[in-house]
């Protein structure tokens, strides 16, 4: 795979050639009445506006990869990207995804696999056949979705990393705490973000537009309640299983402040909580150090509420 130019190193005069995902796009007319495409393309080091001043191309669509041939210039002091070629990327094409927009590091098959063979391996029977029944219900937008819009995990199948990393953590937690119900762990773990998908508005690429109305009025945590408990009644289980997974669902953030009505209330709660936390937390921190040379400091977190210190090698 070539590895190709980042907007970010490019300079006017520079041509690009190599691929870019489409921010915006749209068909504009100018002061002498010819049409042009004005865009904003990106990849994963930033976004530059574009003009091709073709007007018989149609514009492509949101989250199109498009393979660009074009010249860097310059526009009321801003780099702008003067397009002189340009198709949508085919499948075959050889392109790092990787390189263009945030992705979780892994294939989402290969988690998606990973959490389906724990759930298989539920020895209550209905327990695996409700977490069954609602990863089924999410579809094929569990392959991209990000678990936020900004903070942690808001990549492409960023739902699916924070879940696997939760659901590998919570197995070695059992092989230390034995007391723990394994299985319904897991469960928690699976079920606590998956209206992440109905809370968000996100396309195939990972990137969240905007909250939906639902996510906006009732949030993540009380939708996965509500949808937890409309499958559990359709499936017969039972009363006890359904309400500690909603108790799961509903105290995961722990304190009012930060959604949670209750705080949790038995160990498989608690440790869901934790995990939860744990996971957030190293994303953040990771993902803010990676740009600082060892012996500095990063800029002050809003989410962590401090800087971080990268430790000198």
């Amino acid at each position: 795979m070539k590895p190709q130019p980042q907007l970010a190193e490019m300079i006017k005069g520079q041509v690009f050639d190599g691929y870019l995902l489409t921010r915006a796009a749209q068909q504009r007319t100018s002061s002498n009445g010819s049409k042009y495409l004005d865009m904003t393309l990106c990849d994963i080091s930033g976004e530059v506006n574009a003009k091709m001043w073709d007007g018989s191309t149609p514009p492509p669509n949101t989250a199109d990869v498009l393979r660009v041939r074009g010249l860097m210039t310059e526009y009321n002091g801003k780099p702008q990207l003067r397009v002189d070629k340009m198709r949508k990327a085919a499948e075959t094409d050889d392109f790092d995804m990787g390189a263009l927009a945030p992705c979780a590091p892994k294939p989402a098959n290969e988690m998606l696999n990973f959490i389906l063979e724990r759930v298989n391996a539920f020895e209550d029977a209905e327990l695996k056949a409700l977490v069954l029944a609602r990863l089924e219900e999410c579809g094929d937008k569990l392959n991209y979705y990000p678990a936020a819009s900004k903070l942690h995990h808001a990549e492409r199948s960023g739902l699916l990393h924070h879940t696997s990393t939760m659901l590998e953590m919570a197995g070695y937690v059992c092989r230390v705490y034995p007391t723990l119900d394994g299985d319904l762990l897991a469960a928690g773990v699976i079920l606590h973000d998956l209206c992440k998908i109905t809370e968000m508005e996100a396309d195939e690429i990972g990137m969240v537009s905007d909250y939906t109305a639902e996510g906006m009025l009732i949030g993540h945590l009380v939708q996965g309640v509500s949808e937890l408990s409309r499958c559990g009644r359709e499936l017969g289980v039972s009363h006890e299983t359904l309400m500690l997974l909603e108790h799961m669902i509903l105290a995961h953030h722990d304190l009012p402040e930060y959604g949670s009505p209750k705080p949790p209330m038995f160990p498989e709660a608690e440790v869901l909580h934790i995990l939860d936390l744990m996971d957030a937390r190293m994303f953040e921190m990771n993902r803010a150090l990676a740009t600082i040379k060892p012996g500095g400091f990063t800029e002050r977190i809003w989410s962590l509420e401090r800087k971080l210190y990268k430790r000198k090698k």
